[in-house]
């Protein structure tokens, strides 16, 4: 009987905790009677271009668990702050092409006169508790108030360590437009977003956003969920079609014919941003491993290659570090890398890439 209400306590406590703003929103009335419309969305649910398991053949999450608790060897996590560098975003010279990573897959950029920024978390954190999932030392030294006004907000898709709910109610004041996937708004309602500054999406739309620039929806092979039920919002990738460049924002992607398909219709581009961390054959399907990073720059047609989803948070197998090295390895003799220190702010006019690997 003790057992049994220790048990009903624990399931009500999470069932309340889970009530918080910041876990989001599901879609409901005409945002989801827009969604059923999609071709995309079958059975309740958002699916992937190709078949995609969660997990590879062969592997069951009692081995991922096992994986992930008792063999923290290979999650080795940096010993001392990273290296990084703080620049004055908010003085840059308007004519200045530039972007600034801050790890993960968190950046800022300016190109032809307009501002940009994907993915933004800023809070030190990428889970639903400040005390897990804590981003390494050194890797937070912008915040919110650095930032220049946001022209444009990219979100790729709804997990943690992509959409924060603290950084999104900091960056309200400063950012004019939001361009993300079918069912992400939801969430950015409930947080007091306006719908008319939010360009709601399916895969394979292009937005006019004036003065040379159009945006186009792309697809990608992921999932979404910010509680128990996934899939209910859209993950993407962009397309930032610029009058004097063009660049990919890859979000979170395992590999697929979707790049080549990308590639063909709108490569080449002058930059791709592709994820190159958190991977591991157990899960190979919804993140890419490094050769693959690789070959899908190739399938883009890219000329040069930005990796990130690295050196922020620990949420795979690997050393926080490994990425990096095997995307240099996979990337030499084929493909130039655009790889600078956190907060580091590099040019990306269409000419040979900069930056250091570091």
């Amino acid at each position: 009987m003790w057992f049994i209400i220790i048990l009903a306590a624990f399931v009500a406590g999470i069932i309340i905790f889970m009530q918080q703003d910041k876990f989001g929103a599901l879609p409901s009335g005409e945002r989801l009677e827009r969604i059923k419309k999609s071709p995309n969305y079958r059975d309740g649910e958002f699916r992937n271009l190709s078949p995609t398991p969660a997990l590879a053949e062969n592997t069951s999450y009692y081995t991922v668990i096992k994986d992930f608790f008792f063999n923290k060897s290979k999650r080795s996590t940096p010993k001392e702050p990273l290296p990084h560098i703080k620049e004055d975003l908010l003085h840059l010279d308007p004519d200045e092409d530039v972007i600034v990573w801050f790890g993960h897959s968190s950046y800022f950029m300016q190109v032809d006169g307009k501002t940009f920024l994907a993915d933004p978390v800023f809070s030190g954190h990428a889970s639903p508790v400040k005390f897990t999932t804590k981003a390494f030392e050194g890797t937070d030294a912008y915040t919110t108030d650095d930032l220049p006004e946001i022209d444009y907000l990219f979100i790729s898709h709804d997990h943690w360590d992509h959409l924060d709910y603290e950084t999104m109610l900091k960056l309200k004041p400063k950012v004019k437009k939001i361009i993300t996937g079918l069912g992400t708004p939801a969430h950015l309602e409930l947080w007091g977003f306006d719908v008319s500054m939010i360009e709601e999406r399916d895969w394979n739309e292009a937005i006019d956003i004036g003065n040379g620039f159009t945006v186009y929806t792309a697809p990608a092979r992921h999932f979404s969920g910010r509680g128990l039920k996934r899939n209910k919002a859209l993950w993407m990738s962009f397309v930032l079609a610029a009058p004097t460049m063009k660049i990919y924002l890859g979000g979170d992607s395992g590999y697929g014919s979707h790049f080549k398909d990308i590639g063909n219709q709108h490569g080449p581009f002058d930059l791709a941003i592709l994820e190159c961390g958190q991977y591991n054959e157990h899960w190979k399907y919804i993140h890419m491993m490094p050769d693959e990073v690789v070959q899908a720059a190739d399938d883009l047609k890219a000329k040069r290659l930005m990796p990130v989803h690295w050196s922020k948070f620990s949420l795979s197998l690997h050393s926080w570090d490994e990425p990096i090295q095997k995307i240099h390895t996979a990337a030499a003799a084929k493909i130039p890398l655009l790889a600078p220190i956190i907060g580091e702010k590099v040019t990306i006019k269409p000419v040979e890439a900069t930056g250091t690997l570091k």
